[in-house]
């Protein structure tokens, strides 16, 4: 049976807010919907919190697939790759949750457009308050794309619902071991989209109390994943349009190596300069980004380091530290 569209769910740490993702899920009012559940060897009681809710669904379509050992996201978003037989693919993050609607507004927009791909606004979530993220709106995937990769639009996978066939005709599969930028993988699904639609509404919630389920400090390890993944995004992206992506591919990676200069430790300056060089003459050119970033970047390309750590000492210590404490 082919389903309109197969849920893909990677479960790891997530047992304070499984039941909340897994119930949001259930309530979908799209009919003709998979759940594809992957324990990527969660050590807690994520699983059993899951089970509580989906016998309370016993009518729902749902697949458990474990690994044995934990791989990681990008490979738990392989996994269920493997099992869809949807028409159309939708990651959920297990911490976050989504609006009822969800699915079936994202899937009748794909179906009356003919789109490939849809996304949507969503909400960046807290404890106590939620802010809307709204999203632009684009007529063709290379102008979605170029915004993404200049910083205009975000890549996330889990605002997004993709016909199924971008992912299995042109061999797209998420980078497994390197989990920091995987979700570059989404500028390479546009790369071969022929339609797009935006629906101007906020559905997915994404949350931001979870701090122990994929994510990562910033060790060397987490520089090596983001590196990797930058390379082969550019890469794939270069093989299917040549030079004509040149400016938007050096904002890119000048967005890669930014965090260098604002995180406060002077030893990654030099990280910033061996990283990607070529970009640096695209500095002054991307105006989806503030002028203040582009100044910094300007004088660490122009070897002016003292003023970069000055404006961590001003900027990212005092002034946020006064608003924000």
């Amino acid at each position: 049976m082919e389903y309109k569209v197969s849920v893909i769910i990677p479960i790891y740490k997530v047992e304070k807010f499984i039941s909340r993702c897994a119930e949001s899920l259930m309530a979908q009012t799209l009919e003709g919907v998979e759940y594809i559940f992957v324990n990527d060897a969660t050590p807690d009681h994520s699983m059993e919190m899951l089970q509580n809710v989906l016998d309370s669904h016993p009518e729902k379509k749902v697949t458990i697939a474990t690994h044995e050992i934990n791989k990681g996201l990008p490979a738990a978003r392989n996994t269920g790759l493997g099992l869809a037989q949807g028409e159309y693919i939708f990651h959920c993050d297990s911490d976050d949750f989504v609006e009822p609607d969800m699915l079936e507004t994202l899937y009748c927009a794909a179906k009356e457009k003919e789109a490939d791909i849809v996304w949507c606004d969503w909400y960046l979530s807290f404890e106590k308050n939620e802010r809307y993220m709204k999203q632009p709106s684009f007529d063709t995937p290379e102008a979605a794309l170029k915004a993404m990769l200049g910083g205009g639009m975000k890549y996330n996978v889990w605002n997004k619902l993709v016909k199924r066939s971008l992912y299995t005709d042109n061999h797209i599969l998420f980078p497994a071991g390197y989990g920091m930028g995987e979700d570059m993988t989404m500028m390479c699904l546009f790369a071969y989209a022929k339609k797009v639609a935006y629906v101007p509404k906020a559905f997915y919630h994404y949350v931001k109390m979870n701090t122990s389920s994929y994510s990562q400090a910033h060790s060397t390890r987490y520089w090596e994943e983001l590196k990797h993944n930058v390379t082969r995004t550019t890469e794939m992206l270069q093989a299917i349009y040549g030079s004509s992506l040149d400016q938007e591919i050096a904002f890119l990676k000048l967005e890669a190596k930014f965090p260098f200069l604002i995180i406060g430790d002077t030893k990654l300056y030099k990280l910033w300069k061996e990283w990607y060089p070529e970009a640096n003459q695209y500095i002054l050119r991307n105006k989806n980004i503030s002028s203040r970033n582009r100044m910094l970047q300007w004088f660490a390309w122009k070897n002016q380091y003292w003023l970069v750590w000055l404006y961590y000492q001003l900027v990212c210590r005092v002034v946020y530290g006064i608003l924000y404490r």
